[in-house]
């Protein structure tokens, strides 16, 4: 029986060419990414970057008092530690798996070996990049101009297109950490979104009842991200159907 698990779970694997991606494979580590597991601490030494598949995970910008709020997440579509191939070992920000699942780690000097070729993996990564710095600056415009409901449902909808179910495992606490405000400004957002019908709240679980309704609330962040994201997937998927038809 075939694995479950496959490193073309991934976007930016899957899109590889068999040359760039044959001369990866062997050094991919599958690795379990539980739920509040910490990939890299502020200004800690990054040792691997990591591309999940089923895991999601925030980046957050810590403040000197240790407070901290989610500036991008990083799911089946990326990659995770993009400092070891924009030049720099350390970032001031931190990495924690948001949602559990697994995902793949390749050593530090084989990404930068690879960015390094000059081919398909670096326009990849590059143009990833472009995408996440997109979320990042969306992110803190919205945390800025738009309320914690409007937040909380762009939230949710960048999460739901990173996992195959709508059943999600998230305290209002892990949330409103995400997101920076206060629990009970998540209270009383989920509760509006409750009472809407458009979500179901139970201790630890948020279920989505209708995607629709989170999408007429959302402010106009979500699908600014959601383009520039399909703008990158767009071209993975054309290059997957390129790499099928020759095979």
């Amino acid at each position: 029986m075939s694995s479950p698990h496959s490193p073309s779970q991934n976007h930016l694997l899957a899109a590889l060419p068999a040359e760039e991606f044959e001369r990866l494979a062997p050094h991919l580590e599958l690795v379990p990414m539980p739920l509040g597991e910490i990939l890299y601490e502020p200004g800690g030494q990054l040792r691997h970057a990591y591309f999940p598949t089923t895991a999601i995970v925030s980046l957050h910008y810590v403040m000197e008092s240790g407070a901290s709020a989610e500036t991008a997440g990083v799911g089946n579509e990326g990659v995770v530690g993009i400092s070891l191939f924009m030049g720099g070992e350390t970032t001031p920000s931190s990495a924690v798996v948001q949602t559990a699942g697994h995902g793949y780690r390749l050593e530090d000097r084989l990404l930068k070996r690879e960015f390094g070729r000059a081919g398909l993996m670096q326009s990849l990564l590059l143009r990833y990049t472009q995408a996440l710095i997109t979320q990042m600056t969306q992110t803190a415009a919205c945390n800025r101009h738009h309320s914690v409901e409007q937040q909380l449902c762009r939230w949710l909808l960048l999460t739901l297109d990173r996992v195959s179910s709508r059943e999600l495992i998230m305290t209002q606490e892990l949330v409103a950490g995400m997101l920076g405000v206060r629990r009970e400004g998540i209270t009383e957002a989920a509760g509006k979104l409750q009472r809407a019908g458009f979500i179901r709240y139970r201790r630890g679980h948020i279920s989505v009842l209708e995607r629709s309704g989170l999408e007429t609330r959302a402010c106009e962040c979500y699908a600014v991200v959601k383009k520039e994201l399909s703008r990158l997937l767009s071209d993975v998927r054309h290059r997957q159907g390129v790499a099928t038809a020759v095979h």
